[in-house]
């Protein structure tokens, strides 16, 4: 069961207890109402307290946070883990592994492989709380709380930065700001038109090139540093296909497969403050091999700084 712990400072002497844990350690009300049912779920000093009772300075309460009924069903499969301590962890996904099951992907997944990890260093298993969520076919940073009030902390309060590959030449920096509505007759599928949602992403062209695949055919592609002010699904590979330069090979979108077989897209940094210290946390990984070696010859002719 994991534990938390937190110090009662003098300016917070005579609060309630439910006052405290509200606005001093921003646990949410949903893990309060868990508590309380837990037996000495809440204490003081290690005693049981309720949340109408009053804090004293210097007190340490303890929560313990039951653990999740529906823990993600553990498989040995190997996981890269950037960071780990007893609150969150970063794991540097592959493209081609979804981040959660599905009903084509009950046990090959980036939650069923943590999972795995956490039993065999002895923690319990929980629910696989992920804050930033990936495509199956985009790799990179990914992070994830170990518990739900972590995961209410970090919620929102995430700044990633996404690298692409798109089909297309461009130079300088710009935005995109254009809704993103279900295409018509999908499921899935998405597109910028009337009647979508808001959404704005932010790029920077970072390196022009002229590839040439095994075919013969050539391609102009720019590899792009990419923020997102909103966090639509599938807005990065949308908002390109709308100004006709897709992701290479992100054929969903109009993107060809001649030089990768997937999307050309990786998170790439991701920056946050620690859920319990306040400290910020910088993370970053570089490109994944498929997408580095466009640059290797005998591929990529006539590269250069984008300006």
């Amino acid at each position: 069961m994991p534990v938390l712990s937190f110090s009662v400072s003098q300016e917070y002497d005579g609060i309630s207890v439910y006052n405290f844990l509200r606005a001093k350690c921003g646990v949410s009300y949903r893990l309060i109402k868990k508590l309380k049912r837990v037996p000495l779920g809440i204490t003081a000093n290690g005693q049981h307290i309720r949340t109408i009772d009053s804090l004293s300075g210097g007190d340490r309460v303890t929560l313990r946070i039951p653990e999740d009924d529906n823990p993600t069903v553990p498989v040995e499969l190997p996981v890269d883990i950037v960071y780990e301590d007893g609150h969150i962890a970063v794991l540097n996904k592959p493209y081609g592994m979804p981040v959660h099951p599905a009903r084509e992907h009950v046990a090959d997944t980036l939650a069923n492989a943590f999972s795995a990890h956490l039993l065999a260093n002895g923690e319990p298993n929980a629910a696989f709380r992920v804050i930033n969520r990936l495509d199956r076919d985009t790799s990179g940073l990914v992070l994830t709380a170990k518990n739900s009030h972590a995961a209410s902390l970090l919620h929102g309060h995430t700044d990633k930065v996404y690298y692409a590959i798109c089909q297309g030449t461009l130079t300088g920096s710009g935005t995109i700001d254009a809704p993103i509505r279900i295409m018509e007759g999908h499921g899935i599928q998405r597109e910028v038109g009337e009647g979508g949602v808001r959404a704005v992403t932010h790029w920077k062209a970072v390196r022009n090139m002229s590839l040439f695949a095994g075919n013969g055919s050539r391609y102009d592609l720019t590899l792009l540093e990419i923020h997102l002010e909103t966090g639509r699904t599938h807005q990065i590979r949308v908002h390109f296909t709308s100004l006709g330069m897709p992701l290479a090979g992100d054929d969903m979108y109009g993107g060809s497969r001649d030089l990768i077989c997937r999307q050309a897209l990786h998170c790439g940094q991701i920056d946050f403050n620690h859920p319990m210290t306040g400290e910020h946390m910088h993370f970053s990984v570089p490109l994944p091999e498929d997408m580095a070696a466009l640059w290797a010859e005998p591929f990529c002719k006539n590269a250069s700084n984008a300006k």
